[in-house]
């Protein structure tokens, strides 16, 4: 089983929604679930796992499920210089090992080990990292998800749920 996960935030409650499907190729979940986390710090750059990692452990838990890969909303890997990115941390916080794939929507100066890819018509990239795997496997398989658009179907979907509960 794999998991697309989005977290999103209202002041100091984030609410991650973990979105469980078993082919890239699906055009709809298997599962649903989120989960809401009070306390979380703010933003910091450089430090976004700080603010993320909690929430997206948290989900993760309530699923129940050893993902062979987890999608996350960001970059995998930053530059020596800046440390490690949200899915490395992500990966060590696990007791098992899946896959990471990291898809973000905007370059980052100090993102390292990505890819760029395009999907559908649009001529805005995503940047695709992993661990795990090699970037450009990563690549194909976000460029293979469901959806004619420059997001898939299901990071769309995990996006929107993490959104809903907090209007």
């Amino acid at each position: 089983m794999k998991a697309a996960l989005d977290v999103h935030y209202k002041e100091s409650t984030g609410v991650a929604a973990c979105v469980v499907f078993r082919d890239w190729t699906d055009g709809r979940p298997a599962d649903v679930v989120t989960a809401q986390v009070c306390g979380v710090g703010p933003y910091r750059p450089g430090r976004f796992y700080e603010r993320e990692l909690d929430c997206l452990t948290a989900v993760l838990g309530k699923t129940g499920i050893r993902f062979d890969t987890i999608v996350i909303d960001g970059y995998v890997h930053l530059n020596n210089e800046t440390g490690r990115g949200l899915g490395a941390h992500l990966r060590d916080a696990l007791s098992y090992f899946p896959v990471i794939v990291g898809v973000a929507k905007n370059p980052l100066k100090t993102a390292d080990n990505f890819v760029i890819i395009c999907r559908g018509k649009s001529k805005k990239p995503l940047f695709v990292s992993a661990a795990g795997c090699r970037p450009e496997q990563a690549g194909l398989w976000i460029k293979s998800m469901h959806g004619p658009h420059r997001i898939p179907t299901l990071l769309r979907i995990a996006d929107q749920t993490g959104k809903d509960p907090l209007k």
